[in-house]
């Protein structure tokens, strides 16, 4: 059993040095690229509606900025620490250059818990966080989105907020807004179908028909009801989804080997994604430990849940049957875990370049907003599609012309962009 605590910036740092190595990159470069630009730490006063006064702590850390405004969600999740913040605003700056569009990398976070906070406290919080960054947040500068327990109703008031501070309509500075309100359609789906798109795509090239392959799923919110819907329609069957339970603070397996039926499942399902157990049950499913997703016989894995699922204490449960591991979830694999994944020929779609299309989307929402002509939803899918297909394509060859892991492949051409961005700037 590893005893080392898991540091989620720690472990995106490892992640840089081994890219920065592969590249030789200078020292300066190295020194601007592996910590933050910019980071704010705030404290958020609110009324409760018992009448008390509560104060959350809460952050916004802009990484890179070279190649565009920041981009990146806001979570509102009870153990959000900074440093988780430090290294999801870091991978969101490499995701950005993986897919190839002009933004940088940002992430924000509260340490609260949405489940046990009124919609009244909630939009309190959401509109205490713009005033407390309204200056440095912004169309042209830092463009927030959801994240874990965020939504479109938290964007909206968000961008409210913001416009209210700034007097003006400002739709661009944030996104994952509600469609009409100048949110993009297919957003919704746009994750968890990049996920598939990119696992149809390393499916072709390991010869495997999608209809031949099972998948086990850890996560039930968004992305990972949009992967397992796109993935059923292409022909595959998912066996199993695990999600978190609020009221028993722990995570469960849901198994049903025949196939899970989807929507009969969204139907027992709250917002966040938790299954009603009793219901479950009745469904014909089996009640598992929450991380025996993990070691189930399938040919495919999705962590689309938290970062730190697959570690060097689980790792070796995984099947000899699995061939694919496609990171629904920004940073599910440790670095020690990696390493035996790679030994065992494991392919692995690296998060930042399988759970892009949220921010690929994000970036199509946000050009819709600021020229404020919207698209129809398979125009926005489709170019979704053209872009991931690309950037798979561009790893893909990478990882073989380089004889390196899908991982080190994307993040080499990820920080080289980011690197050139800096150096024709003058910073380094």
């Amino acid at each position: 059993m590893s005893s080392k605590p898991f540091n989620a910036y720690a472990m995106a740092q490892a992640q840089f040095d081994k890219a920065a190595d592969l590249l030789a990159l200078d020292q300066a470069t190295r020194d601007l690229l592996r910590q933050p630009m910019r980071e704010y730490h705030f404290s958020l006063p609110i009324r409760m509606d018992d009448g008390t006064m509560r104060v959350f702590r809460a952050f916004r850390v802009q990484h890179n900025d070279a190649r565009g405004p920041g981009k990146g969600g806001i979570r509102f999740h009870p153990q959000e620490t900074v440093d988780t913040v430090r290294a999801l605003s870091m991978w969101m700056t490499w995701k950005c250059a993986v897919v190839d569009v002009p933004l940088g990398g940002s992430k924000g976070g509260v340490i609260c818990s949405p489940h046990s906070l009124s919609l009244r406290e909630q939009e309190a919080l959401c509109r205490a966080w713009v005033r407390a960054v309204a200056r440095d947040v912004g169309p042209v500068r830092d463009v927030p989105a959801p994240d874990v327990m965020t939504n479109a109703q938290h964007m909206l008031w968000m961008l409210d907020e913001f416009e209210t501070l700034h007097g003006g309509k400002y739709p661009g500075f944030i996104t994952g807004k509600p469609v009409g309100m100048g949110g993009s359609r297919g957003r919704t789906e746009a994750t968890g179908y990049g996920v598939v798109f990119t696992l149809r795509e390393a499916l072709k090239e390991l010869g495997i028909r999608p209809a031949d392959t099972t998948a086990a799923v850890q996560g039930f919110g968004n992305v990972a009801q949009y992967a397992i819907e796109l993935y059923q329609q292409i022909g595959g069957k998912v066996i199993c989804v695990a999600c978190w339970d609020e009221g028993d603070q722990q995570a469960y397996t849901y198994r049903n080997k025949e196939g899970v039926d989807l929507a009969a499942l969204r139907k027992i399902a709250d917002r966040f994604g938790t299954l009603d157990q009793k219901k479950a049950a009745d469904l014909g499913y089996e009640k598992l430990p929450g991380d025996a997703w993990i070691e189930q016989d399938v040919d495919i894995l999705i962590p689309a849940a938290l970062e730190h699922s697959i570690t060097d204490d689980n790792v070796a449960r995984i099947s000899k049957r699995v061939k694919l591991i496609a990171e629904g979830a920004n940073g599910p694999t440790t670095p020690e875990a990696d390493h035996f994944l790679h030994e065992r020929g494991i392919f692995v779609i690296p998060d930042f370049l399988a759970n892009a299309g949220g921010v690929t989307c994000s970036y199509l929402e946000q050009v819709q907003s600021n020229m404020n002509y919207f698209w129809e939803r398979d125009e926005v899918l489709g170019k979704l599609d053209v872009m991931m297909t690309a950037a798979f394509i561009a790893v893909s060859d990478m990882a073989k012309k380089r004889k390196l892991y899908m991982r080190d492949a994307a993040y080499l051409i990820a920080v080289a962009r980011v690197a050139q961005a800096c150096k024709d700037r003058g910073w380094a």
